[in-house]
């Protein structure tokens, strides 16, 4: 959330955890466009093209991945299980960030920013995930980092699994089960569990 911190501070708003908060999960200008009206003289489209500058902004600290993701990833790919990418952000960022997890070639769809009309909390791009797959929504797990993503998983028929790595435990509270990291997530045990193999 640094970026948004430093996006909201360049334009003299008080980047307070609340505003930041509702952020993280959700389609940039989906979120901008509440706030649209803070910006005199701004339209989303300009104001989100700022804040995706900000991404890769000397300022900015580098992107790492969540322990045990990139373990669990591979783990999934060579039991054959299919995983899909679903995310508010755009495509071209995120196949960036899946570098840091083995590369984007270990998934086997993606449902990004631009291939959804309404981003998370809405259940679209979960359900697309799961089409594209071609698994029913109620045999896969979601792996979520913020309240919206849980929304729309949940909405969409997944079980999920929430992430402390942007918000504290009580904020996902909706999602089945919530870990601080992916080490404590075992791929046996999670789908002999009461989720299922396949991954969104």
């Amino acid at each position: 959330m640094a970026q948004l911190a430093q996006y909201s501070v360049s334009h003299g708003l008080a980047a307070d955890e609340a505003l930041l908060a509702g952020f993280v999960g959700r389609r940039g200008d989906e979120a901008l466009a509440e706030h649209v009206h803070r910006f005199p003289g701004c339209t989303v489209q300009e104001l989100f093209h700022e804040a995706l500058g900000y991404l890769n902004g000397p300022d900015s600290p580098p992107a790492y991945p969540v322990r045990g993701a990139e373990a669990l990833v591979r783990r999934l790919h060579a039991d054959g299980v299919p995983i899909a990418v679903v995310t508010s952000g755009p495509r071209k960022y995120a196949v960036e960030l899946l570098q840091l997890v083995g590369g984007a070639d270990l998934f086997a769809a993606m449902i990004s920013a631009e291939d959804v009309r309404q981003g998370k909390p809405h259940p679209e791009g979960y359900r697309s995930g799961c089409a594209a797959l071609g698994v029913d929504p109620d045999r896969a797990v979601a792996f979520e980092d913020a309240p919206a993503g849980i929304a729309a998983a949940k909405a969409a028929g997944l079980s999920c699994v929430g992430i402390t790595t942007t918000h504290p435990a009580a904020a996902l509270r909706a999602a089945d089960i919530v870990v601080s990291d992916l080490t404590e997530v075992d791929w046996p045990s999670l789908a002999a569990g009461p989720f299922s193999p396949n991954v969104a």
